[in-house]
């Protein structure tokens, strides 16, 4: 990954990346974060693919109460001032 001070991630050219593209897929595999550049300027970055971790709900539970006037029209001056007025 590109890190902001000093860039310690490897850069290829694109022509070197499709001639030698197995072997950068082979170092990404081993944990490398690698940079596709054109003309000398990054323009893609190669790393590793990581699983959107699933998402559990529940955490809340019990923390929340929803008021019993949640539903009841605003007061009208707070009305008011979410229409602008």
């Amino acid at each position: 990954m590109l890190r902001s001070g000093v860039d310690t991630v490897k850069r290829y050219n694109i022509h070197e990346a499709k001639t030698h593209f197995s072997r950068l897929i082979e170092q990404v595999e081993q944990g490398e974060d690698l940079v596709i550049c054109r003309a000398g300027k990054p323009i893609a970055q190669l790393r590793r693919y990581a699983a959107p971790r699933r998402r559990q709900g529940g955490q809340w539970t019990g923390l929340v109460r929803i008021g019993e006037d949640f539903d009841e029209p605003l007061p009208e001056d707070i009305d008011r001032a979410f229409q602008g007025g």
